[in-house]
């Protein structure tokens, strides 16, 4: 079964790029983290309420592939699902899309679940429960 998307969209704005007009290569870690925060309040597990409960994910891997080109003022849609949901770590692979339809970006973000003491802990069970539906393979693109 495939796994469920998560869906978001940004329109770049003109502090986002270069003089070249188009986003510096370092602001899609910030896309990403935008999008990354939308997808845990969307699935009732807002990062601030997880954080209130003893629960923190700092960011242990990310790997980027570009792909293409995004610009001013493009309405990009970055796409969010779980690769792979551990006892302790979350992998989510992200990929942004352009209003054309073309493939901007691959990325791949390791989660690490610690206690706010920055301590190893298991993902709470009713977060599992909530990503469980976005777990596995979802549509390739070219």
């Amino acid at each position: 079964m495939a796994a469920q998307t998560f869906v978001y969209t940004h329109r770049v704005t003109y502090s986002e790029c270069t003089v070249g007009n188009h986003v510096y290569y370092a602001r899609y870690l910030d896309l990403l983290e935008e999008a990354r925060n939308e997808f845990f309040r969307a699935i009732g597990a807002p990062l601030l309420r997880l954080q209130q409960n003893g629960t923190a994910f700092f960011v242990s891997e990310c790997h980027l592939h570009y792909r293409a080109l995004a610009r001013y003022d493009d309405l990009l849609r970055i796409e969010m699902w779980v690769e792979e949901l551990g006892r302790v770590r979350l992998t989510l692979g992200s990929r942004i899309i352009n209003p054309e339809d073309k493939l901007v970006l691959e990325a791949t973000t390791v989660l690490a679940c610690t206690s706010c003491e920055e301590k190893p802990k298991r993902l709470p069970p009713e977060l599992v429960k909530a990503l469980e539906l976005f777990v596995g393979p979802v549509a390739p693109r070219d």
